[in-house]
């Protein structure tokens, strides 16, 4: 199979001549810039010989524009912050006015994805990444969401308005830019976070209409649950395609995501704790139960999260070794 067709007939649950592998990382030295971020992933994809492309945009890349001020830290997932909001009073939220999905920082990502297209060698699936309405906010307002979703529901409510609006338009646009499907993120859908009130209605019914927009036009939409704890029925019943999540370290395992969603699962690797520690064997053996769990039906190997920028090459051979070759 090639390798859009082992992905598609992995999120389909039909039969696969192998489960489909993948991994990311970010590139926080060099993400600020077009051809620094697509030149990135081309090497990366080219190293790995991964089934699919992640789009290893800055995680506040869609905040820039709204004036957010971000910078690397030092995180060790590679992960950029705001290091200035800019929203800093209940007020400020009716500042945010709709973007050009082609200009600033959001035109400066399409533009990567032109680039990735344009240089990818193969025909694995680019998905560029998209944050929920409600996980955009709190980038844009960090811990002082919470508050003003209390005491100013109003102002969030048309700030989200805003937020939504530019997001769906957005993603149409990265799909016309060349992605082919979407990694459609929320940090809002965990109890780690917030209450499952807020996330049902505070984000699930934005995320929604950013999804329903490219709805029949994204080959692939991978919906990523963030944390501990999620609110696993609530969003896989949105349109998409495959679920990534945290299987090593939350509910449901494998096995039991696989009777609740009828889509593909990208799991399967504990990006905190055997990828980055190992031994190579214990990758190897954890790649090998995911597929056990699923009988390698509707199974995309994936960690959970992003890579920790310390993962040793040896661990993540071992888990495309582990898909690739059968176990002696």
């Amino acid at each position: 199979m090639t390798k859009r067709e082992r992905v598609l007939a992995a999120i389909g649950r039909r039969a696969v001549d192998r489960p489909p592998v993948a991994f990311w990382r970010h590139v926080p030295d060099v993400d600020h810039t077009s051809q620094g971020l697509a030149d990135a992933m081309l090497a990366f994809h080219r190293t790995w010989d991964l089934d699919l492309i992640k789009v290893m945009s800055s995680g506040v890349y869609c905040v820039e524009d709204w004036g957010c001020k971000v910078a690397y830290q030092g995180h060790p997932g590679g992960a950029k912050r705001c290091t200035e909001h800019a929203v800093k009073s209940a007020a400020d939220w009716a500042r945010l006015k709709p973007l050009d999905p082609g200009a600033g920082a959001l035109g400066r990502e399409l533009e990567a994805v032109r680039l990735i297209r344009k240089g990818r060698g193969d025909d694995a699936p680019i998905l560029h990444t998209v944050f929920s309405p409600l996980t955009i906010a709190s980038k844009l307002a960090g811990d002082r969401l919470l508050e003003d979703l209390a005491s100013a529901p109003d102002a969030v409510r048309a700030a989200l308005e805003v937020i939504t609006g530019t997001t769906a338009r957005y993603a149409a646009a990265a799909l016309a830019a060349g992605a082919d499907g979407l990694f459609f993120a929320t940090q809002a859908a965990n109890a780690e976070a917030v209450s499952e009130a807020v996330s049902t209605t505070w984000d699930l019914p934005y995320a929604r209409r950013v999804l329903e927009r490219v709805r029949g036009v994204s080959a692939l939409t991978l919906l990523h649950l963030h944390g501990k704890d999620i609110f696993w029925d609530a969003w896989t019943a949105l349109p998409v395609h495959a679920v990534n999540w945290h299987d090593r370290l939350t509910a449901p395992t494998l096995a039991g995501a696989s009777r609740r969603f009828a889509g593909g699962l990208a799991a399967g690797l504990g990006e905190s704790t055997t990828l980055p520690h190992g031994p190579a064997d214990a990758v190897a053996a954890e790649a090998r139960d995911a597929i056990r769990q699923t009988g390698g039906r509707g199974l995309i190997l994936t960690p959970g999260c992003v890579l920790p920028l310390a993962v040793p090459d040896a661990n993540l051979a071992a888990a495309v070794g582990a898909v690739r070759a059968p176990a002696s």
